[in-house]
């Protein structure tokens, strides 16, 4: 493993060990570098096994089930995981003990030692930073993809050379570890805008202003690749310092990735290439035809060429999660779009839809984000609506109860809700889990809850019901 000289020796604190590969990554890396390594995390050993297991072996220290003050006011380097808050007085404590604060991705930033293509977004960022991927594979097989997509992007910096193109989903909580040492990527996208995440961020500003980071710190020899129809994200193209790149549907503009009727188009330097057609896309709905734009720009603008990006787009396997087609159970179709955790992202998929009768999965964990808009669309496109519990649930249901639509739920398993919602399709129909909502409470995160969904789809018998 790639190491970094100036952590050897130095008393690191990692908060927040975490079960995906970020937090491991972290603690891999920092031992490997000759770091006195801590991990301190607020669950315990049991809940931890499967992370514990992986780092066995490592001179790491542990603190489990608890905080403890001496480990941070001793430690020199605290390494916090995304999920901890800025304003954690833990940080706060090893901040006035003359701590540094650091994440995953601002230690991997020192480093790299190639460009590196950060994509963001309220929506689409995974779609587009897989998208992206696919297109540079074309061009150089060696391409990383890693961020916040339970890939450590650490993990991966023995493969990485100075032509290795790289390419990183960013969330907005992983971006906030890049504004103190002033980091942002050399090619930077942002794919759209919208609610999410207000349990974590006083206002929409301040949300908006944690994206901005993809871009604030870039050179005049960077790119930011921007939604020229966000609103938002367009009016705010003048954080980077950076050449703006636009991408959506074509207004003429002389340089940008366009949508020109059905037809994807690709212009630089006053030259036009048509990369593809919307129909050619392997990912459906309107959203993934500007994934796609958004993709192919920065792939080309790393080095990829228009028939790479053409190869890429039009033989991109579907994405886990995401609108996933998971089986076809007596004429009905089950689809697993788990990843749409706001209201946003459920009208992605009411939109890809359209059309055919749904009953839609949905319900959950609360980010304070308002759902008048989603139980509105819901009540108007849905036959039926299956809730799952969570904080979010009660004022959803009451909203659908206020506008006239069948719902049913709350349930406080995904089988339960899984016979329910195919009780009620009929062939022909699409059952839909979009729950609009965050996962917590009834599965550790949106991938449990979609692989609960995917299992609870295999046990139905051909009647559509759960077999016993």
């Amino acid at each position: 493993m790639a190491r970094a000289s100036w952590l050897a020796g130095r008393r690191a604190l990692v908060m927040g060990l975490g079960t995906h590969d970020g937090g491991l990554g972290v603690a891999r890396y920092l031992a490997h570098s000759g770091a006195e390594v801590t991990v301190t995390d607020l669950r315990g050993p049991e809940a931890l096994a499967s992370a514990l297991e992986a780092l066995s072996g490592l001179p790491l220290r542990f603190t489990l089930g608890e905080h403890r003050a001496a480990d941070f006011e001793r430690a020199e380097i605290v390494v916090r995981n995304p999920a901890v808050p800025l304003d954690s007085p833990w940080l706060a404590l090893a901040r006035a003990h003359g701590a540094s604060i650091e994440m995953e991705m601002s230690l991997f930033f020192r480093v790299c030692p190639a460009p590196i293509v950060g994509i963001t977004g309220t929506k689409g960022k995974t779609t587009t930073a897989t998208l992206c991927a696919g297109i540079l594979r074309q061009w150089r097989p060696d391409t990383v993809l890693a961020g916040n997509m339970g890939k450590s992007a650490l993990d991966t910096l023995e493969r990485i050379t100075p032509e290795t193109p790289v390419v990183l989903e960013l969330s907005s909580w992983q971006l906030e570890g890049l504004v103190e040492p002033g980091l942002s990527p050399q090619i930077a996208v942002f794919t759209n805008f919208s609610e999410d995440h207000l349990n974590r961020y006083r206002s929409m500003a301040e949300y908006l202003n944690a994206k901005l980071q993809i871009a604030r710190c870039q050179g005049p020899d960077d790119f930011f690749v921007v939604n020229r129809d966000d609103p938002a994200i367009w009016g705010a193209r003048g954080v980077t310092r950076g050449h703006v790149v636009p991408f959506g549907v074509d207004d003429g503009e002389a340089s940008g990735a366009f949508l020109s009727g059905e037809r994807l188009l690709w212009r630089r330097q006053g030259e036009e290439a048509e990369i593809c057609r919307a129909g050619e896309l392997t990912l459906p709905g309107a959203h993934n035809a500007r994934n796609a734009l958004a993709a192919a720009a920065a792939a080309l603008l790393r080095g990829a060429a228009v028939e790479d990006a053409r190869r890429g787009l039009t033989g991109a396997a579907p994405v886990p999660h995401r609108q996933e087609r998971v089986a076809e159970v007596d004429g009905v179709l089950y689809v697993n779009d788990t990843a749409a955790t706001t209201p946003a992202a459920v009208f992605a998929a009411l939109d890809t839809f359209r059309g055919r009768p749904l009953v839609v999965i949905a319900g959950g964990s609360d980010k304070q984000v308002p759902l008048e808009e989603l139980a509105r669309r819901l009540a108007a496109e849905a036959a039926a609506v299956v809730l799952l519990q969570g904080a979010a649930t009660p004022e959803l249901a009451a909203r659908l109860d206020a506008a006239g639509t069948t719902v049913l739920g709350p349930f406080d398993s995904m089988p339960r809700a899984v016979g329910t919602a195919a009780g009620l399709a009929r062939p022909g129909e699409i059952v839909l889990l979009s729950p609009g909502c965050a996962s917590f409470g009834m599965f550790r995160d949106e991938f449990h809850r979609g692989e609960a969904f995917r299992e609870a789809v295999g046990a139905l018998s051909p009647r559509g019901e759960p077999v016993r």
